[in-house]
């Protein structure tokens, strides 16, 4: 079941933003979901039932060369982290910088899944996801 909480913003505007909130109840779990999207960058979190903590943060880019992703974590978590590979993956997916704050159980990791599909799926929707036969940014592969 989804609500969709609220979204708002330009991006045609220079520093402009745009915010969505959502939330899912996904394997007896309600998983609440906040995406801002920026010019050139994504920050997204993802929190758990009634828990509004921040949890941990990452950042992925790009490298200038090929088409690697470089994984920070910033605040908690390390690289082996399934946040650190949910950030990664969406950078490969979007083409855009990724900033990931995620408060998931460690133990879930069938909740972990299901959070990141259903954040692609938003993404997607909301066009920050290029379809496959679409821009190249969707069809670079890890």
């Amino acid at each position: 079941m989804a609500s969709q909480i609220g979204s708002s913003g330009d991006l045609s505007s220079e520093g402009g933003a745009q915010v969505t909130c959502f939330s899912e109840d996904l394997h007896d779990v309600t998983l609440h979901f906040q995406i801002i999207r920026f010019s050139k960058q994504i920050y997204a979190w993802i929190g758990c039932n009634n828990s509004a903590r921040f949890g941990h943060l990452y950042a992925a880019a790009t490298t200038r060369l090929g088409d690697g992703v470089s994984v920070t974590s910033v605040l908690g978590g390390t690289s082996d982290n399934t946040g650190s590979s949910m950030a990664r993956r969406l950078v490969l997916k979007t083409g855009l910088n990724v900033i990931l704050a995620c408060n998931i159980p460690k133990d879930s990791p069938m909740l972990e899944a299901a959070a990141e599909r259903k954040l692609v799926e938003k993404l997607r929707s909301l066009g920050y996801i290029k379809s496959k036969t679409g821009e190249a940014s969707a069809s670079i592969t890890p």
